[in-house]
């Protein structure tokens, strides 16, 4: 009998129930009724977390998601090194996540996700299974529905304080300029004449001259 080993593709071969060899990618012939035959994928994968309930370390909850990347490294150890290998490193997972968000307070979390990454944790604890973790990044954070609600509020607050700001800045800019406007006519009376003049020019517009001003044609 022959059998087609795939390019992203281990086979264990096991002959009277012990392991002969691992089969490589290519053709390979084998007895058929004293092997047997295991396929491990060595292609990379990739492990959701989904909604873990987590408290930080000031002691609030908040629900995440995770997601681990991976690849079997040892065909040999994935198989005999645990009965469901995913399973120890769905497991593994959860630990390390579990540890990253107990280590950071909630504003600290909100501020730097990337605090949530790093495979170290659940790498050292699959390694003799013949995984390896490349990468853990947390997917989602979702806050409970009263905490949203005030992150919600201080955002809400620090957009109107900004908003006051800006008005007052510009109404301080106004005072500035309209201060600045009255000197210079207080220093140089011609020009307050002149900007009459301007004003007069301009079709439709009625001017009331004060008598006590000293207006002339000179």
């Amino acid at each position: 009998m022959y059998i087609t080993i795939m390019d992203w593709q281990r086979t264990l071969l096991y002959r009277d129930g012990t392991l002969d060899k691992v089969l490589e990618p290519g053709r390979h012939r084998y007895d058929e009724r004293r092997c047997t035959l295991v396929a491990v994928d060595m292609r990379p994968r990739q492990t959701q977390v989904n909604g873990q309930e987590l408290l930080t370390r000031d002691g609030l909850s908040l629900r995440a998601s995770f997601v681990a990347a991976w690849t079997v490294t040892d065909p040999v150890a994935f198989t005999v090194g645990a009965q469901y290998p995913e399973s120890v490193l769905y497991a593994a997972v959860q630990e390390a996540a579990r540890d990253k968000v107990a280590a950071h307070t909630l504003d600290e979390l909100i501020a730097d996700r990337t605090l949530l990454s790093g495979a170290d944790e659940a790498a050292a604890a699959v390694a003799d299974l013949g995984i390896r973790v490349s990468s853990l990044r947390a997917r989602d954070l979702m806050l409970p529905g009263e905490l949203r609600k005030a992150a919600l509020e201080t955002v809400l607050a620090k957009e109107r304080g900004r908003a006051d700001l800006e008005r007052a800045r510009a109404e301080a800019a106004a005072l500035r300029s309209l201060a600045n406007t009255a000197r210079l006519l207080e220093e140089n009376p011609a020009l307050l004449r002149l900007r009459t003049l301007q004003v007069a020019a301009v079709p439709g517009t009625q001017v009331v001259l004060d008598p006590r001003e000293p207006y002339s044609s000179k």
